[in-house]
């Protein structure tokens, strides 16, 4: 008998506020093993904040958040280490280190989590650069690469140390459309090549039909429609339809600038917090 697909992350009423802004208001979310999700809605909806609960840089309110059917929320630093072993991210403006040739940037977590050696790192780092289309840049410092070019080594460092989930923030801001369509390319690519599961969350319409095989709408802290990028297109959700074709009028008004600057202060000041505590 047919068991269906496997869940391999599954998110349960999580909630999760700033003072007292509360910017997810009990989220459910489902990804199946093999499959991408992407995650869409506007500046200031908890995408960001979903995503950093999901690999245990920010805690919870409340909720629960499932990994191959472990309950990570309340992991302690060391049990949420080994569970970030299954986890690949890009992030969304590469964060590679400038003192850190291109090799060592992708070799970074090899160098954290294994023991290998520097020669072994390096020859891993090359095969993985290959993998997304760099060749030959192995020596070069960050500075001297594209935007399109910092992405791909991004994206070979999240692959080097052969994650089970890759996530994805925002993964084609801050490059030209033809390099975005090209990293949405690799992200597809990368899927069906490596067998992982895939998290993205975006606000570019173009990347989330491409790379998704199901997307969901984040809209005031709570998932309000999740579908098939067709279903998706054909939603009757106005709110939906205001957001997927870029109108300014409708349902959703604007966000406080303010709002998005507290929130954004109070990011930072816990992911300090949570970098102490792991010292």
């Amino acid at each position: 008998m047919d068991k269906g697909p496997t869940t391999k992350i599954r998110v349960a009423k999580l909630y999760k506020s700033f003072g007292d802004s509360q910017v997810l208001r009990g989220v459910d979310l489902e990804v199946h093993q093999g499959k991408s999700m992407v995650v869409i809605g506007g500046s200031g909806s908890g995408k960001t904040v979903l995503i950093k609960c999901i690999i245990g840089l920010m805690q919870p309110d409340e909720g629960e958040i499932y990994v191959d059917d472990l309950e990570i929320s309340n992991l302690n630093e060391k049990g949420m280490t080994e569970v970030r072993k299954k986890f690949g991210m890009l992030f969304q403006w590469g964060a590679l280190f400038d003192s850190m040739t291109v090799w060592e940037n992708v070799g970074f977590g090899l160098r954290h989590q294994t023991h290998l050696k520097e020669g072994d790192i390096r020859r891993i780092a090359s095969e993985k650069l290959a993998l997304v289309g760099l060749r030959n840049v192995e020596d070069l410092m960050p500075s001297e690469l594209s935007g399109g070019m910092r992405k791909r080594v991004s994206l070979a460092r999240a692959i080097a140390i052969e994650p089970e989930i890759l996530l994805y923030d925002e993964p084609t801001t801050g490059i030209d459309p033809i390099m975005a369509d090209a990293i949405n390319d690799l992200i597809v690519e990368m899927r069906e090549k490596l067998n992982v599961t895939s998290i993205a969350i975006t606000h570019d319409m173009k990347s989330a039909y491409k790379i998704g095989d199901r997307i969901a709408m984040l809209y005031q802290g709570k998932i309000i429609e999740i579908g098939t990028p067709e279903e998706i297109r054909n939603s009757s959700n106005s709110i939906v339809q205001q957001f997927i074709e870029g109108r300014s009028e409708g349902p959703i008004k604007g966000v406080d600038p303010s709002l998005l600057m507290k929130n954004s202060q109070q990011m930072r000041h816990e992911d300090r917090e949570r970098r102490i505590e792991r010292k």
